[in-house]
């Protein structure tokens, strides 16, 4: 492995680590299937910083890890690769703004910087919960309350824990990066060349 691979890679690591790590703290509950969290703040940190290919390695490795703790629930293989591989990989969708976001901060552009920012994490966590949604129909439709359709329900679930996540991760990212945006980029380009 090359010396310039070391940094993003250890940083994917324990990225995905700190995202299990408030995944398992207490979270908003607004019923038995509706989690508010903002365990996505991490892989979008990390996406930031190093962009697409490390955000989605870092959003697997935090499902891996959901599987691995006993933490995921599942009902059919299917819905298992889709819910804890496919869906979170796709939070690191938001690395896809990486270039602007830091372009914006470097140049000073702090309210420009966070309104991608802000994309960016829409970006990734809608095409988290799209996945998620796509399941709630598929595999979790026969929990729906009788009489409403399993396209509904899912909608209901997910739709609200898209929603309260990324309002919950945009208020902290912002928060984070109105207070320090040498979060992006520190050490990026000052990483010691071991080879």
């Amino acid at each position: 492995m090359r010396s310039k691979q070391i940094q993003p890679m250890i940083e994917t690591s324990i990225m995905a680590a700190l995202a299990l790590i408030l995944d398992l703290l207490p979270s908003i509950q607004l019923g038995p299937w509706i989690s508010i969290s903002f365990a996505m703040v991490p892989i979008f940190l990390l996406s930031f910083r190093w962009g697409f290919h490390y955000g989605v390695l870092s959003g697997l490795l935090w499902g891996l890890l959901q599987v691995v703790t006993g933490d995921a629930y599942f009902l059919h293989w299917l819905q298992f690769l889709i819910e804890y591989f496919v869906a979170f990989a796709c939070v690191g969708f938001s690395g896809l703004f990486m270039n602007i976001i830091q372009k914006k901060f470097n140049e000073g552009q702090r309210y420009a910087g966070l309104g991608f920012v802000i994309l960016a994490m829409f970006v990734g966590s809608f095409a988290r919960y799209i996945w998620h949604y796509i399941a709630g129909i598929v595999f979790w439709g026969s929990y729906a309350p009788k009489g409403q359709p399993a396209w509904l329900y899912s909608l209901v679930v997910n739709g609200s824990a898209w929603l309260g996540s990324f309002l919950f991760c945009s208020l902290v990212l912002v928060f984070v990066l109105t207070a320090s945006s040498r979060v992006l980029t520190a050490n990026r380009n000052n990483w010691i060349n071991i080879s």
